[in-house]
């Protein structure tokens, strides 16, 4: 699993195209559907630099973020420190993560359990989930597809320009497994007028539907709904990402 060093420098601008607010609501209707705790604290598992676990403080609830890059991490104490917001980060791994306490709902968006390396890195962060959410609290997530992956990502080369950056995206596919190894190459114009180049490379895995849901099952979670991405309508063979909709008893 990648650092995303300097990936996090650019990520905002090149996810211009989220709306975090749009997203957080939808999780926020999903929370109110399902959990039944009554309890307000929330997990933002791999939070990235923040912008979901704003939207969720603004909605009310207790935030905790929790991502593996510290790089990241400064990307969201930045927010925090500009809105004032009482959200706490801790930097930790999602296979291992622990906590003071469980959680009412645990949240891990925009494809963040893709970046795992393996399936068995997947489970274990199943079996967290598990470990820490309050009983009748839920574990909600999204996850690419291998449609997507073999369809949409498979081999393709992608181009994204803004006023900051310049960003070249290969992918690389590898049906054995579904993996997509994605490189990144980053360019941004200097004082001299010249451009330096950073580059980033990481990786995307994706699971069956019914092998997800298998590491749920086994975890001890009962699965409540799948969806596709960002409603409430039934998973197609073209969805390109899964909501996960899944309740400790």
């Amino acid at each position: 699993m990648s650092n995303y060093s300097d990936f996090a420098f650019y990520y905002d601008s090149l996810t211009r195209n989220v709306d975090y607010k749009k997203r957080a609501a939808y999780f926020d209707r999903l929370i109110k559907k399902y959990c039944t705790t009554g309890g307000q604290y929330l997990v933002d598992l791999a939070c990235g630099t923040g912008s979901l676990s704003e939207e969720f403080f603004k909605l009310g609830y207790d935030v905790l973020g929790i991502d593996y890059s510290e790089e990241m991490l400064n990307e969201a104490l930045e927010k925090k420190y500009d809105s004032g917001y009482d959200i706490q980060y801790i930097c930790q791994d999602m296979t291992s993560f622990e906590l003071y306490g469980n959680a009412d709902a645990i949240i891990c968006a925009l494809d963040s359990i893709n970046h795992l390396s393996t399936p068995e890195d997947i489970k274990k962060t199943i079996e967290r989930a598990f470990l820490f959410t309050e009983p009748g609290g839920v574990f909600i997530f999204d996850a690419n597809t291998v449609y997507k992956h073999k369809h949409i990502l498979a081999d393709n080369a992608f181009v994204f320009e803004n006023d900051k950056v310049f960003c070249a995206w290969q992918n690389s596919y590898s049906k054995e497994n579904n993996r997509v190894d994605i490189s990144l190459d980053f360019f941004e114009k200097n004082e001299n007028g010249k451009y330096d180049r950073y580059s980033e490379d990481f990786s995307e895995i994706a699971l069956e539907t019914a092998v997800m849901d298998k590491y749920l099952t086994d975890a001890g979670f009962i699965i409540e709904a799948h969806f596709d991405e960002d409603s409430f309508d039934p998973v197609k063979e073209d969805s390109q990402r899964i909501i996960f909709v899944a309740k400790k008893p």
